[in-house]
């Protein structure tokens, strides 16, 4: 038995009916109940359950009931469904799909898009405009992102989850689009809109582990078939959630397929694999006699780690110009690496100590700054270790975490020009960038997927002003050979940290040095020159006291001799000039968070 696929398994319409295929190799006996009232057998053979019905067609709802090795009989939903009902995630549908893409040249153009700078807006389906399904959504979605700027949408988790309060990463169908939105067609036609305009597609995508729900995969044929059987492996006390037994080659398949399954029926352009820390390290989410270490000691799990190398193998073997996105909790060398020890072959790997770091100090009064500046210079001592995307996700503004707005001190006019300086830095920085929903024009409500993003807001200059910002740095993302470049020129230093200050460079073509200078604090600062600009001068590329972004107005002429700037408090400049002649010198800082970087044969 070569595993489970798509091919053999799950219900395919045929010129007489349905051929419907199941794996369950301990199962006594397997039946699939159809929505009309009949019940058909399944016969078995090496461990697959198969049958072909005639007269049925799209459409059809059924179940499988799945008598195990341990006499019970359970109704399951079919693992490989291709779509489940609306009103019942554990019925599943037989589905054909009437969609005519019109994509060709966008598909052509990704196979050599290689590894191209990509600004992602990341959303949330049910709660950007409450109301509206994948195929409603397509158009407004679409121009929003395309005039704010973004390359890619990321969606959180599309694959259907029965709790929406999960919001999507409690999966129970890693073939079927979630059904509260529309049917597969409607979500092929989203995707399909959005290349229409440019605009690459993202999917969360949830390896990690699965929903506990009966129906589910969980003891599907009276037996831990896709969870590990030892529960310090195959369950995870954190979430609730049972965990795939990824020593399993039935199971490897089964999880390559779904990925396979989504670009190939979908078009969708990249996969972020969500939660691959638990993935990875034994230990987490458990407390002491909770997990099980690995033959050799240690809580690296090595299936996991087998099964990350063979989704990026085949992956971008398969699809060329697929990428493949990791998001980590704790830090693990070569993430991104192609080869090595420790290389998990991925194209890129959010970072969440920049992004913690980041927030740590910002939410500080400015006058507790300088005492915090280490958390600004710390990302800089890795930021070359990997590719990376510096994300502001939903995780930094659901419940209980606040909104970004919400998160930094003063009125609505300081909260304002500090998301602006804040949204300047992101930028400035090597590597992608991700925002989710609502912090393109500073949302001030924390989200939530029970309701809509505040839209009126825009009305509002402060908030417009944001949203303008955004859409410049986006644009100058695009046209700015320099933010291209991944690499930094001079590291910023504790000097200026009394005066809440941050400047770094980064080297740009003929020698034209990008430099950002951020004032953090609340006072005002004349004269300042920073250090990686030479005296003959430089130009202003970007100013967050732009009027355009309701700024307080623009207070640096065109050109200004010796290389001295003003700074007002809570001001960002991007500038251009000629590069001191100083180089980045990494320091003793350490990685994210101050966490030593883990010895993959422990995962500590």
């Amino acid at each position: 038995m070569s595993g489970p696929t798509t091919h053999a398994l799950g219900a395919h319409v045929s010129a007489d009916g349905v051929r419907f295929g199941l794996w369950a190799p301990n199962a006594h006996a397997v039946r699939v109940g159809l929505d009309d009232g009949s019940r058909h057998e399944l016969t078995a053979a090496d461990g697959r359950w198969t049958a072909e019905v005639p007269g049925v067609g799209p459409g059809a709802r059924y179940q499988f009931a799945v008598t195990g090795a341990d006499g019970v009989t359970r109704i399951k939903a079919d693992p490989l469904a291709f779509a489940v009902a609306a009103d019942r995630h554990d019925v599943s549908v037989v589905e054909a799909s009437n969609h005519v893409w019109t994509d060709e040249k966008w598909l052509a153009r990704r196979r050599g898009a290689g590894h191209r700078p990509m600004s992602v807006y990341e959303v949330h389906v049910g709660s950007w405009r409450p109301g509206l399904g994948y195929r409603e959504l397509a158009r407004p979605l679409a121009e929003h992102v395309r005039d704010s700027g973004f390359t890619h949408v990321e969606f959180l988790p599309l694959t259907a989850h029965p709790f929406a309060g999960s919001w999507g990463y409690q999966v129970t169908s890693y073939f079927a689009p979630e059904p509260r939105w529309g049917s597969p067609d409607d979500l092929r036609f989203l995707v399909d809109t959005l290349h229409a305009h440019d605009i690459g597609v993202v999917l969360d995508w949830v390896p990690g582990h699965f929903a506990r729900d009966e129906w589910a995969l969980g003891a599907f044929d009276g037996t831990p078939l896709y969870e590990h059987p030892d529960p310090r492996l195959g369950y995870q006390p954190e979430w609730d959630t049972f965990v795939f037994d990824y020593g399993r080659a039935e199971v490897q398949d089964f999880l390559l397929a779904s990925v396979a399954h989504w670009i190939e029926q979908y078009h969708v352009d990249a996969i972020r694999v969500d939660a691959v820390s638990s993935m990875l390290c034994l230990d987490f989410g458990r407390a002491p006699g909770q997990w099980r270490a690995n033959d050799e000691g240690g809580c690296t799990n090595p299936d996991a780690v087998d099964f990350l190398h063979r989704l990026n193998d085949t992956t971008h073997e398969a699809h060329p110009g697929v990428l493949t996105v990791a998001e980590a909790a704790r830090p693990w060398p070569g993430i991104t690496a192609q080869e090595g020890p420790t290389a998990l072959r991925f194209d890129r790997t959010w970072n969440l100590g920049w992004t913690h770091d980041t927030l740590g100090y910002v939410g500080h009064p400015p006058t507790e700054r300088p005492t915090q500046h280490e958390l600004l210079l710390r990302p800089f001592d890795y930021a070359d270790d990997e590719r990376f995307v510096l994300p502001f996700s939903h995780d930094e503004v659901g419940p209980r975490a606040g909104s970004l707005w919400s998160r930094l001190p003063g009125d609505s006019a300081d909260k304002a020009a500090a998301l602006r300086v804040l949204l300047a830095l992101q930028w400035a920085l090597p590597g992608d960038k991700l925002l989710f929903m609502g912090t393109e024009f500073g949302a001030r409500a924390e989200w939530s997927h029970e309701r809509g993003l505040d839209w009126g807001l825009l009305s509002d200059p402060r908030h417009g002003g944001l949203r303008s910002l955004v859409r410049e740095l986006n644009r100058l993302a695009r046209t700015m050979p320099t933010l291209r470049d991944r690499q930094l020129f001079t590291r910023p230093t504790q000097s200026d940290a009394h005066l809440g200050l941050l400047t770094f460079a980064r080297p740009g073509p003929k020698g034209r040095t990008f430099v950002f200078v951020a004032n953090l604090s609340n006072r005002d600062i004349k004269n300042y020159r920073p250090s990686a600009i030479a005296p003959n001068g430089w130009s202003v590329g970007l100013d967050t006291d732009d009027p355009r972004f309701n700024g307080r107005g623009a207070d640096q002429p065109e050109q200004r001799p010796l290389g001295i700037v003003r700074l007002r408090p809570s001001q960002a400049l991007w500038l251009f000039g000629d590069a001191a002649h100083q180089h980045w010198t990494p320091s003793s800082h350490g990685p994210p968070n101050g966490r030593p970087l883990p010895n993959p044969t422990t995962c500590k």
